[in-house]
């Protein structure tokens, strides 16, 4: 008979098999819970992140041109602020959208 080599005790096994199963059930249970979101909740994230991004990307671009009316340089402040406005916007939505698939 070959003789098997096992790199976990069989008890560890069982227990991490319980695991799995547990693990599986509740994403299982946590699944249903979420099936009433339906499509409202998917336009309704849809939206929010669209804000999140747009809001501070206007804020900054407006900034930027008042800022290039006020103080004329050879740098284009609406460009840099435009930029940075996106990318705050989308942090923004990212933490947003972190939270939500979190929240259970």
């Amino acid at each position: 008979m070959p003789e098997q080599k096992l790199t976990e005790r069989p008890g560890r096994r069982d227990q991490r098999f319980s695991e799995d199963v547990g693990a599986k059930e509740g994403r299982k249970i946590r699944a249903r819970k979420e099936r009433d979101r339906g499509v409202w909740f998917g336009l309704g994230m849809f939206g929010l992140v669209g804000w999140s991004v747009a809001i501070p990307t206007v804020i900054a671009v407006a900034l930027g041109v008042w800022i290039d009316k006020t103080w004329p340089g050879p740098y284009s402040w609406t460009l840099m602020l435009l930029f940075i406005g996106v990318v705050l916007g989308c942090l923004n939505a990212w933490y947003w959208v972190k939270r939500e698939s979190h929240r259970e």
